[in-house]
């Protein structure tokens, strides 16, 4: 599963399940490790914010270039599930 498929999986769950959503905001690394078995490195820090029509979140992605001196490193940043 593609991380875009996966990341529309998760926001479906939290448009249906008002608990998954709270949980979500309140601990994104268990709530993802419990409904659907996505284990997030310690090392990657998460942050789940919810939209309002009052309040809307603008997120500025890496550089390609950042994202090049990364991969140049031989590291990956890797979220696995099963």
């Amino acid at each position: 599963m593609s991380t875009d498929a996966l990341r529309v999986k998760i926001i479906q769950k939290a448009w249906e399940d008002a608990d998954f959503k709270a949980r979500l905001l309140a601990d994104p690394r268990s709530a993802l490790k419990q409904d659907f078995g996505i284990e997030v490195p310690e090392d990657i820090e998460l942050s789940v914010l919810a939209e309002t029509p009052a309040h809307y979140a603008l997120v500025i992605p890496p550089q390609p270039e950042e994202m090049d001196q990364l991969k140049s490193t031989g590291a990956e940043v890797k979220f696995s599930w099963n």
